[in-house]
């Protein structure tokens, strides 16, 4: 009787394993139903601060004549980067904190993920830039509108684009050919690696092998390159004579190694990690962190710590105040 049984057990599973998946279901924050509308709140607010605050970046660094600089014309492109990122997952988020479904059709699924990871890696690359933009005008100032002139940036950033399109299309796709079967819950709020990989009942090796050669491609060499621009830009600045050079440029570089240091530990944490021994929770932890959290800080970390968006921001507030009145 119990052999019966076992064999029933066994065909039952070997059924389920051979029904091939045609959507998933993004779980979210479904352990927690009590909290749905309080979260659709936060993360509402949290979504149009980002948009927000990222727009007016954006339209500073355009409009006023002393941002028209190599360092804000990057911003700028960073920030217009963070919207695009963050409007790929929270809206979807908030629909399914509304519907409380989460159903996601393998398709949809697989353009969420693929501009994810593209968005994501472009957010590394123009840190890259952005830093050996640092070290250009530090240490080699009077090269730097030369170097860095309006030609040699717009041909930076369409090379970060160029470079990181055809890698993420080719991952997305050798991801979304393994076969999926069985359970089709994805424990997150949008659909990443870790947690669909999971879901895989193929060998993964290879496409946990391509995730560790690309994590090193577009993390650790670009922060590698990143630790040795101000590792150059620190050793210059020590050598400046007056204390109020060294501030000044410290001033300059300081917002941006905090933004680096939170996009590249937490990314660092999220896909360099062996994803046996990555548990769900604190995947969603590290998601709300690197997807909400940190494009939020960016625009406050960049705003509080620099003079020359603050005054700009002023002459803008002048501009509608007068504006209004008018």
């Amino acid at each position: 009787m119990e052999f019966v049984l076992s064999a029933d057990k066994k065909e039952i599973k070997s059924k389920n394993l051979n029904i091939s998946i045609t959507e998933f279901v993004l779980l979210g924050f479904s352990d927690v139903p009590q909290l749905q509308w309080m979260l659709f709140g936060i993360f509402l607010f949290m979504y149009l601060s980002i948009l927000i605050s990222n727009s007016v970046i954006m339209l500073i660094t355009r409009t006023d004549s002393a941002l028209q600089t190599p360092m804000y014309f990057f911003l700028s492109n960073f920030s217009f980067v963070e919207i695009c990122y963050v409007t790929v997952t929270i809206p979807r988020m908030l629909m399914d904190l509304c519907t409380q479904k989460g159903t996601i059709s393998l398709l949809s699924c697989a353009v969420q993920l693929c501009f994810v990871i593209m968005l994501g890696g472009m957010e590394f690359l123009l840190l890259t830039v952005m830093a050996y933009d640092r070290y250009v005008a530090i240490c080699n100032p009077l090269h730097y509108p030369l170097v860095m002139n309006n030609k040699v940036c717009v041909q930076l950033v369409a090379a970060c684009w160029i470079c990181i399109i055809p890698v993420v299309t080719g991952q997305t796709y050798q991801i979304f050919s393994l076969p999926y079967c069985g359970s089709n819950k994805i424990h997150h709020f949008f659909c990443d690696i870790p947690p669909l990989l999971k879901l895989a009942c193929g060998d993964t090796f290879v496409n946990n092998l391509a995730i560790y050669i690309a994590s090193v491609v577009f993390i650790m060499v670009p922060f590698l390159l990143i630790l040795v621009s101000y590792g150059k830009i620190i050793c210059n600045v020590l050598k400046l004579a007056t204390s109020g050079g060294r501030s000044k440029a410290f001033s300059t570089c300081s917002s941006h190694l905090i933004v680096v240091v939170l996009f590249y530990g937490t990314a660092t944490i999220t896909y360099a990690q062996p994803k046996a021994y990555q548990s769900e929770t604190l995947g969603k932890l590290l998601s709300l962190f690197y997807t909400i959290l940190i494009p939020l800080l960016n625009p406050i970390i960049y705003t509080l710590r620099n003079k020359d968006i603050m005054i700009a921001l002023r002459k803008l507030q002048t501009k509608l105040s007068t504006y209004g009145n008018t």
